[in-house]
């Protein structure tokens, strides 16, 4: 999560100091009272456009109040369509269905079953979790070192931060958390690490249920998996008879490039979470896509009363049909991908003595700064002055994050990286005693 920066002097919110709760995070990041937003800009209350390369943490990959989703939003409204429906059948659920095994699954020859789970992302990871036990009868599960799958128990179990693993106030059980790729140097591969322990009777893990991964991960660091390494873990767990559950929820709908995150490697998991950007406008919805002959749930064994949002079927169905009906759009987000990774390359180039470097895919990249992990946030709080908003991530805030809107135009892309850029060049004094 995005560490804290510190807040404008000549900012308070006297109200939501007394009433909101602590726990409150992105307000104490960005404190400033936001009116309005349309595309990749957001306005403030008196008037200043911010520029968003945040967006909604992964949860707005179509920008703010997208025209074609905010359209057929009003129509469904003004006719009195179905808003609320728990998992009856309506015309709006019919419709999302239909479209997304059209645009999405039939052209990449998935055959899966879809689950509406309660509407956000860690709902979607505690039914996948929960099936994943039922199905094999096993308890354990594996994940991965710097991942973040959800703040419920369940999902928390196979989060690796500490910070909120600890706020659960008890241990959380029944989770192995193994190496991600290069989390301990490139020499070790830590495929091979977790096959010796799947082979070694005596190595203490118990076989797990299933691995729960993100292809990339997002606020453990921008931590990209290589093809090879995913194409391995895939074979490992088939092999094994270990389900794999590929969390999708942040790197998922467009943000690495294509639908999928996984689709480069050319790997089917057997389970797969969404939510975020699913909904296409930032209504709450949550998705579990299933292989068919996982799907052994009883009725009613999963439930959940906001299960059939209504609102965010009629956006997430727009959404397919204007960008997901031919390749036009994946070939906008490559373009649009090279030009943020030349410039963050270049970037490094420029400031060769803060030791920064680059990794990512899509649009979803990350700046990493090993040597001054305190930059990062700094370098943020200066850009957020200068009218871009940014978040960092990674176990120390070592990673500035870029998430733009993937509708985001070039002129915008490249506006974002040069205030980016005069950010760094206004803070690197701040570290210049330690070079």
């Amino acid at each position: 999560m995005n560490k804290q920066l510190s807040p404008a002097k000549d900012v308070t919110f006297a109200l939501f100091d007394r009433l909101e709760s602590e726990v409150r995070s992105y307000i104490r990041v960005y404190p400033v009272l936001f009116d309005r937003a349309v595309g990749t800009s957001m306005m403030a209350s008196d008037g200043r456009e911010y520029l968003d390369f945040f967006a909604g943490a992964g949860a707005l990959n179509y920008g703010h109040n997208n025209p074609v989703f905010k359209r057929a939003l009003l129509d469904y409204i003004e006719r009195d369509g179905i808003l609320f429906s728990l998992d009856l059948a309506t015309t709006a659920k019919k419709a999302f269905i239909e479209a997304f095994e059209r645009y999405i699954l039939k052209p990449r020859g998935l055959t899966y079953k879809l689950q509406f789970t309660g509407p956000t992302g860690t709902n979607a990871v505690e039914a996948a979790l929960k099936l994943a036990r039922q199905v094999t009868k096993r308890s354990n599960i594996v994940s991965f070192t710097n991942s973040f799958h959800g703040e419920s128990t369940g999902s928390l179990a196979v989060t690796g931060n500490k910070e909120h693993r600890t706020a659960a106030g008890f241990p959380l059980a029944n989770v192995t958390c193994l190496p991600y790729e290069g989390y301990l140097g490139a020499s070790v591969d830590t495929i091979d690490y977790f096959e010796k322990l799947l082979e070694d009777p005596n190595s203490g893990l118990d076989k797990p249920a299933a691995v729960i991964l993100e292809a990339i991960q997002g606020e453990g660091g921008i931590n990209v998996a290589s093809v090879q390494w995913l194409q391995r873990l895939r074979d490992l767990t088939s092999r094994h008879g270990i389900l794999m559950i590929l969390d999708d929820i942040q790197a998922g709908v467009g943000r690495a490039g294509s639908f999928f995150s996984f689709e480069a490697a050319k790997i089917v998991p057997d389970i797969v979470t969404l939510s975020k950007s699913l909904s296409a406008i930032g209504t709450a919805m949550a998705l579990v896509l299933i292989k068919p002959e996982l799907d052994v749930w009883a009725p009613g064994a999963h439930t959940g009363t906001f299960r059939g949002n209504n609102l965010a079927f009629v956006t997430a169905r727009a959404a397919l049909e204007a960008y997901w009906s031919d390749s036009k759009f994946e070939d906008e987000i490559a373009r649009k991908s090279a030009i943020l990774a030349e410039e963050l390359k270049s970037i490094v180039d420029d400031f060769p003595a803060l030791g920064f470097s680059v990794r990512g895919r899509g649009l979803m990249y990350g700046l990493v700064s090993p040597k001054h992990r305190s930059l990062p946030v700094l370098i943020a709080q200066e850009a957020l002055h200068r009218g871009l908003l940014m978040e960092t991530a990674g176990s120390y805030g070592e990673v500035l994050k870029s998430m733009p809107a993937l509708t985001i135009t070039e002129d915008e892309l490249r506006r974002g990286l040069s205030i980016v850029r005069d950010s760094i060049s206004a803070v690197q004094g701040s570290v210049a005693a330690t070079l």
